[in-house]
């Protein structure tokens, strides 16, 4: 199959020529010609499957062979990196046409995006929060939307964005079209779908395991020792670009510095940082600047990276359908990509969880850590030597190190 089966205009096909795109994905093939016919649909597939085109080249034909009327569909998605990274894909795919995008999220100035929504952008892709903040302002109405698209609907609805997406639907017309794309959609929000959408098309491209393209593996070890780990792992020339995921803002900041430190080539990624930081540090990881970015589950959807070698989850998240999205940040397109986990104790249950998923062991990784011998210390008073502290890691990076006294300690297997 290609793309010229969809009847696409020439300039579209021109377009996804230049996307570099050859055939279409198994997510793209069922979901576009029920999107073009104006049937509602639900998209389930995981991620790097080609989800994004499979919605956003349906909607540029259509509105292709309609009236320009001001903003004519909307896309909503959970964080500013997907909403930024939708809008990219968009302008990409409508390069050659005379349809024009604006994307709109916090963070940033309002007046910049206000301008192009009165300029006449057609479509919109937006986080909920700033768009209904938007909507107070003259000159921007929605009452011309045809098409309504909610990505990772399951995170927008498992993060609270339920009420914000209700009220800008009330702005739209009643007779509209309904996309909802994810890669997971667990069972207590499709109700919630099933009250927005009308007699949906179901579309389900294998999404509730991760790719076929990633292999699995883990390490067991204590939470003390996985910097050093994963010091260890990055010295490795067959990890080119890697994301590492932590759990908390604090530590993909700390974790980042003591890489960086360490000689590597890292950045971190995380909710508290600026808008334009954020960018930088995405813009940094896609040409190359850098090679690792250490990341909260902010990095988790909407980061299309190519070549991403390696997912490290420093530590595991909560949740299969969260391992899913963070282990599909590698192994895009159908290159191969290796997903680690560094698990303790706490964590097994989780990676008993995966495994079921994914219905197969995961391997077990075993490595044979260096010693790492802390400088010596010296009395306030005296200035003497107190003697080497020994230990495997520093606890966190700020501070609560345990010193041992006696000899260093000999290499640790994992």
């Amino acid at each position: 199959m290609s793309f010229n089966n969809f009847n696409f205009s020439k300039k579209l096909l021109d377009n996804i020529s230049l996307c570099g795109y050859t055939t279409p994905t198994p997510i793209q093939e069922q979901a576009i010609s029920p999107i073009l016919a104006g049937r509602d649909c639900v998209g389930l597939a995981q991620t790097g499957t080609g989800k994004t085109a499979a919605f956003v080249l349906p909607i540029l034909q259509r509105l292709l062979n309609g009236q320009r009327k001001g903003i004519q569909a909307v896309i909503i998605a959970p964080t500013r990196e997907l909403a930024e990274q939708i809008h990219q894909n968009v302008q990409s795919m409508a390069q050659k046409t005379s349809l024009s995008s604006a994307v709109v999220y916090g963070g940033v100035g309002k007046q910049p995006q206000l301008k192009k929504l009165r300029a006449g952008a057609n479509i919109v892709v937006a986080c909920p929060g700033r768009l209904l903040d938007i909507l107070n302002e003259p000159g921007v109405s929605l009452k011309n939307v045809e098409t309504l698209v909610l990505d990772e609907a399951d995170h927008m609805f498992d993060q609270g964005f339920l009420p914000d997406i209700k009220r800008i639907i009330r702005q739209m017309p009643q007779k509209r079209q309904n996309l909802v794309f994810s890669a997971t959609m667990p069972k207590e929000i499709r109700s919630l779908i099933d009250n927005i959408l009308n007699d949906p098309v179901k579309v389900q491209v294998n999404h509730t395991a991760p790719a076929a393209t990633i292999s699995h593996a883990f390490y067991k070890i204590p939470k003390a020792k996985k910097t050093v780990l994963l010091k260890q792992l990055l010295s490795d020339s067959a990890i080119t670009s890697a994301v590492v995921f932590t759990r908390t803002k604090h530590k993909a900041r700390s974790l980042a510095l003591q890489l960086e430190s360490a000689g590597h080539s890292a950045v971190a990624l995380q909710g508290n940082m600026s808008q334009q930081k954020r960018q930088r540090a995405m813009d940094g990881f896609r040409d190359g600047t850098f090679t690792i970015l250490v990341a909260t589950d902010i990095a988790a959807r909407g980061i299309d990276v190519s070549n991403i070698s390696h997912v490290i989850n420093f530590d595991v998240p909560d949740t299969v359908e969260a391992y899913t999205h963070r282990t599909g940040r590698t192994g895009r397109a159908e290159k191969h990509g290796q997903a680690i986990s560094f698990a303790d104790r706490e964590d097994m249950t989780l990676i008993s969880n995966v495994e079921r998923r994914l219905g197969m062991k995961m391997v077990l990784e075993t490595l044979e850590l260096p010693q790492v011998t802390e400088p010596a210390r010296r009395r306030p008073a005296d200035n003497k030597p107190l003697g080497n502290s020994t230990g495997s890691i520093r606890k966190s990076y700020s501070s609560r190190k345990r010193n041992h006294r006696g000899k260093s300690a000999s290499p640790i297997a994992v």
